[in-house]
């Protein structure tokens, strides 16, 4: 483990990790040596969304689950072939094989891991069940992308499990996080990296979902969702920060509501809670409050807003704000309604560009994808990072960033509010 100490934040920042620039030429000794991933571009936080390279070659992925799995774009990218699909549900192996135009399929990810054709593996199975798909993939020597979160229900043991598996192994390893790709973050990335906020001191963000409980029961069955905690599901707000800055969330204090629900009362999660409020603190010493909801009088969203010296950056609101910029004032003043003269910051309405039209993508993929746009994303970095034999952007150990963190602040909120420190993650220092 890279945590001498489950409950101590590692001394090492995350903006202090060095990586070296990429290359082709990265040989399989180096690349082995490193965890099966490349040291390869800048830090995560800095480094661009990604560029469209010629493919030497082409990866042959196997899709698994029929459900959210059929909303990517395999069989689009030019430098991937969908070898094979698989699901547990006969009406769902047609769903895949009808998206994705493969005639190969079989009846379980279990099968599916000893076709020798296929190299990466597309897990998108109910989220208690990645860790142990992804290991049962890797033993068969195939990378792997994963849907959200990284690990569901195990604890920290768990995803020290999936850190293991992917060290042990030697494969790539991504989460398939929607909110890193969303077309905001990806603009406020790239300020992030121009300078243009000063010090980001200070962060919000907000995952507001009514009305799961329509996916609590299927056929009279409770699902795996079915009182599902809140911070177990985190990763739609901590990539929101981790996925600009690169910072590390150390400390967390959490608090729950839940109310006299059946659904409260008895889960296999032993979750008492509807919605989590969580107030982290980072290892560059900044505030980042995050909300999951399940139930109240919201409208829903997936958004954030960044404070910082200079600038700061509000997503659009589902009560109606679009997104704006604040920057500070200069040299502009106003009168309060109390009399006092104070700094009158510019506020600029923002408009989106929609990255997924430029050349971040190959050109099959430049059209609107799931959530915000990012799922042609997802689809592209995976099979690009594997091309290149590189370091995907969300991989095991940014994975783990935005995982645990919620694990953590979900125990804080059962304890009753308790400062929890956050074990960390991080790639091990270059020799």
């Amino acid at each position: 483990m890279e945590t001498a100490n489950k409950h101590l934040p590692s001394k090492r920042s995350s903006d202090r990790r060095r990586r070296p620039d990429r290359r082709r030429g990265f040989s399989r000794r180096d690349f082995l040596a490193h965890g099966g991933m490349t040291l390869a571009g800048a830090a995560l936080a800095g480094r661009p969304v990604m560029a469209v390279d010629s493919a030497p070659r082409k990866v042959r992925i196997g899709i698994v689950g029929g459900g959210f799995g059929t909303s990517f774009q395999w069989h689009e990218h030019p430098d991937c072939i969908v070898e094979a699909v698989s699901d547990l549900r006969p009406e769902r192996r047609e769903r895949l094989m009808k998206t994705y135009r493969c005639a190969k399929a079989y009846n379980s990810l279990e099968e599916l891991v000893l076709d020798k054709k296929v190299e990466a593996v597309a897990i998108f199975t109910e989220g208690p069940n990645h860790v142990r798909h992804v290991v049962e993939a890797m033993k068969h020597g195939k990378h792997a992308i994963s849907a959200v979160p990284a690990s569901l229900g195990g604890g920290v043991d768990e995803a020290e499990l999936l850190l293991d598996t992917v060290k042990k192994y030697g494969l790539t390893y991504t989460m398939a996080e929607t909110s890193y790709y969303q077309q905001p973050t990806i603009s406020v990335r790239k300020l992030h990296r121009q300078g243009k906020f000063g010090e980001l001191y200070y962060s919000e963000a907000e995952y507001q979902h009514a009305g799961l409980e329509s996916l609590y029961f299927e056929a009279g069955k409770r699902t795996w969702r079915h009182g599902l905690a809140p911070m177990h599901y985190p990763t739609h707000c901590t990539a929101f920060l981790t996925g600009i800055t690169g910072e590390r969330l150390t400390e967390v204090v959490c608090h729950g509501w839940g109310d006299d629900s059946p659904i409260c009362r008895d889960n296999v999660y032993k979750n008492p809670f509807w919605n989590e409020s969580a107030m982290f603190k980072t290892n560059r010493g900044h505030g980042f409050r995050v909300n999951v909801w399940w139930k109240g009088a919201h409208r829903g969203c997936e958004r954030a807003q960044w404070i910082g010296t200079k600038m700061s950056f509000y997503c659009g609101h589902p009560n109606g704000l679009s997104p704006v910029i604040v920057r500070s004032a200069e040299g502009r003043r106003e009168t309060d309604d109390a009399g006092f003269v104070r700094d009158l910051p510019e506020l600029e309405h923002y408009k989106q560009p929609q990255w997924w039209k430029t050349d971040m993508l190959p050109e099959p993929l430049r059209h609107n994808s799931g959530h915000h746009g990012s799922h042609t994303f997802l689809t592209h970095e995976f099979i690009d990072a594997l091309i290149h034999s590189r370091r995907p952007a969300v991989d095991i150990y940014e994975a783990l960033a935005y995982t645990v963190p919620g694990i953590v602040a979900h125990e804080s909120a059962l304890r009753g509010g308790e400062l929890l420190k956050i074990p960390q993650f991080d790639p091990p220092a270059k020799a």
